[in-house]
């Protein structure tokens, strides 16, 4: 036994018990030792664990709290005199005995874990040892004690981008690089994000949106692959420590290190100019269905963090395709939810959240859809959370969907029908040049009703659930055997097209029009109002070999292969430089929709034109392409964009503004080098057409004819 093993030894035995308080909930270090606090209504004994060592098999002290003495109405509390951070800890409860109307799941045989711990160790954990009534201490996760102060932020200050500014990049922790690719120091780790920082710097995006980084169990062996090999829960969406970053994503979390990696990596993407966005799980838990383990949650509070079942209490209700749905609008749980939030702003300096599944969270008792979910609206006007982005997706598992409805009025929501609109217009499908419009404008048909605006929408054509933006270009149908569910999982309707061929292919014709359909997508979503976001990879064709569900990938089939990004420059620079260029013309990212306003030429905001002017085909069921001139206010440069969908060169026809002359910036026909040109280095349009190639986008900026301001 270590020193520092000894040591804590004595100072558990030594530990003077105090009554504690019931606020804050979780375990708070003080001058003196350390309060710990627990939420459980209905229980009727709760015994606080102390361990030596995160790998103790047995507890060095059990305290049972005193009702009379360590119980406020819902609160379990105690203060230990002379413990310190690291300090190990787990809870037993018991209660009423589980009954068709109790709703409880009370087990003293089972070791639960903090709901509120700042940081947890799971090296001893086994999830099937969780599951029935057996003892599980020899095989549980413990809670560690953790200083929040003392940490050098240096300065550190909430970046507060405009939305309208904002090019969002999601990206998965582990998967950034878990490659040997990525030839970083700690792969799969926050540390590993931050030698990527200078990549994202130079790709221009403004904000990193972070898959899961609540703890998960990262160990959780959801089923065998086809090839005998076992298929772990990847993504993260099933989370059990919600104020706890991953113990995976640290390079030494039995050090207790978990709280100083992820706030260094914050602190090292803000010095970049970049924001930081969890994308948060608040819908269900880790604990899955009353055959799951018991966790947290489940042993202490189960018939108020969850739906049940109103018939039979014993079950529950399930809006989330995860055995599981929280009961989020109990006044306990918001409690629980909006403290979680503003904890990970304040003391991590975290600049917004997206929030999955979150229709789930407008569901009141029953399950039924609320008017005015209280969450919800205590997440929008919480002071703390005021200058926090909070991002939406506006749906759920039980078929809950509110795209353009949510409730509150800050919310920015995924927009799946621009996703779905542009895949198909992208495609070549026809008749959509009028819906097209819609969400160029900032989907002003799903966010302008209610006084919201373009930043209310989330614009993304790919995200990690679905195909890459290289497997969208590339396959037809999707291919998720290996996910070992009979390719049963899935969307199965992807609005993609593989361009002729299924999957690589060898040929130079099928690779340049790939490369070319990549570029258009990239392009109409950078020229859209509202907030762009991008997936990890697809600037380089990062493919995951056509699965489009890899939830279960923990291998190179969803790890990003760095070796690729040196290998697709092209691509690589046309997003680099379309980002680039989305950040000097204003007319393109503007946060208000078209009103008709004009300029100092007399150019409405923005006009719609077909291959002839003026003549955009609304009506035409035939129509693949799309034409707009953008105004230029306060200096910025008029724009012509051309959206040429049809398979074949087209002659469109061009505007004429007095004084200015008409110059190529954009065309994703062009090869590396010449589809994006530089300020100064436009290439003059003669005449009053421009032939756009077949499946290809355009942008012309109207010069000055003698000098002037370059976009």
């Amino acid at each position: 036994m270590s020193q520092h093993h000894e040591a804590r030894r004595a100072a558990i035995e030594a530990a003077e018990i105090g009554p504690g308080r019931a606020q804050p909930l979780g375990a708070t270090l003080d001058g003196d030792g350390v309060n710990f606090s627990l939420y459980s209504e209905h229980a009727t004994r709760v015994d606080l664990l102390l361990f030596a060592h995160y790998e103790d098999l047995a507890p060095t002290r059990v305290i049972p709290l005193d009702p009379e003495r360590h119980r406020s109405y819902h609160f379990w509390h105690c203060h230990l005199s002379g413990l310190t951070k690291g300090q190990v800890y787990a809870y037993r409860v018991d209660g009423p005995r589980r009954t068709k109307d109790s709703g409880t799941f009370f087990n003293p045989r089972k070791v639960l874990i903090d709901p509120y711990a700042r940081a947890n160790v799971n090296s001893l954990w086994d999830r099937t040892r969780a599951i029935g009534t057996e003892d599980n201490c020899a095989y549980s996760m413990r809670s560690m004690v953790v200083d929040l102060a003392g940490y050098d932020w240096e300065g550190d200050e909430p970046l507060r981008t405009p939305l309208a500014d904002t090019v969002i990049y999601e990206l998965h922790v582990g998967g950034l690089t878990a490659s040997p690719s990525s030839r970083v120091v700690h792969p799969g780790t926050f540390s590993g994000v931050v030698e990527k920082i200078p990549y994202l710097k130079e790709l221009g995006v403004t904000a990193v949106e972070l898959l899961p980084i609540f703890d998960f169990d990262e160990r959780q062996v959801l089923r065998i692959g086809p090839n005998g090999a076992p298929l772990y829960n990847y993504w993260g969406y099933d989370p059990f420590g919600f104020f706890a970053p991953h113990t995976g994503y640290c390079s030494d979390p039995c050090e207790c290190t978990h709280i100083t990696e992820f706030r260094d990596m914050v602190k090292a993407l803000h010095r970049a100019g970049i924001e930081v966005i969890l994308d948060v799980v608040f819908n269900h838990t880790s604990e899955g269905n009353e055959n799951g383990p018991v966790i947290s949650f489940r042993g202490q509070a189960n018939e108020v963090y969850y739906h049940l079942w109103p018939q039979d209490r014993r079950h529950y209700m399930d809006f989330t395709g995860c055995g599981n749905a929280i009961n989020a609008n109990h006044p306990a749980v918001a409690k629980f939810i909006i403290e979680c939030l503003e904890y990970w702003v304040t003391e991590h300096h975290v600049d917004g959240f997206r929030f999955d599944l979150a229709s789930e969270l407008s569901r009141g008792a029953g399950g039924y859809e609320m008017d005015v979910p209280p969450v919800l609206w205590g997440i929008e006007l919480s002071g703390i959370l005021s200058e926090s982005k909070i991002i939406a997706e506006p749906w759920d598992g039980g078929g809950l969907y509110q795209v353009g409805r949510f409730p509150g009025k800050r919310w920015a929501q995924w927009n799946g029908p621009y996703r779905d609109d542009v895949r198909r217009f992208v495609r070549g499908d026809a008749g959509l040049v009028g819906t097209v419009a819609t969400r160029l404008g900032g989907s002003p048909d799903l966010f302008g009703k209610d006084g919201e605006l373009p930043t209310n929408s989330v614009n993304f054509i790919t995200c990690h659930d679905g195909f890459t933006l290289n497997d969208l270009v590339s396959y037809n149908d999707k291919h998720n055997w290996a996910n070992g569910e009979a390719d049963a999982d899935g969307a199965h309707e992807n609005f993609s097209w593989n361009c002729g061929v299924e999957g690589p292919s060898d040929s130079a014709d099928v690779e340049r029009l790939r490369v070319r359909q990549i570029k258009n997508h990239a392009a109409v979503l950078l020229l859209s109002r509202g907030v762009p976001m991008l997936l990890a990879g697809d600037e380089f064709r990062n493919s995951q070999g056509g699965n489009n569900n890899a939830y279960c990938q923990h291998n190179e089939t969803a790890w990003l292969d760095w070796d690729q990004a040196e290998k697709e420059t092209e691509v690589r620079d046309f997003f680099r430089n379309m980002i680039a260029l989305r950040r000097r013309l204003r007319a393109v990212r503007e946060a208000r929709f078209f009103s008709g306003r004009t300029n100092a030429r007399g150019l409405p905001d923005v006009t719609w034109h077909g291959t002839r002017l003026e003549q955009p085909g609304w009506d035409d069921p035939q129509a693949r392409v799309l034409a707009l001139t953008l105004a230029g206010f306060d200096g910025d440069p008029d724009l012509h964009v051309i959206l040429n969908m049809f398979h074949l060169g087209l002659d469109f026809e061009l505007p004429s503004i007095d004084g200015h002359r008409w110059a190529r910036l954009v065309d994703t026909a062009q090869g590396a080098g010449e589809d994006v040109l530089a300020p100064g280095a436009e290439a003059p349009v003669h005449g009053h057409t421009f032939h756009a190639q077949g499946r290809s986008v355009v942008v012309l900026a109207a010069l000055p004819d003698e000098g002037g301001t370059r976009p």
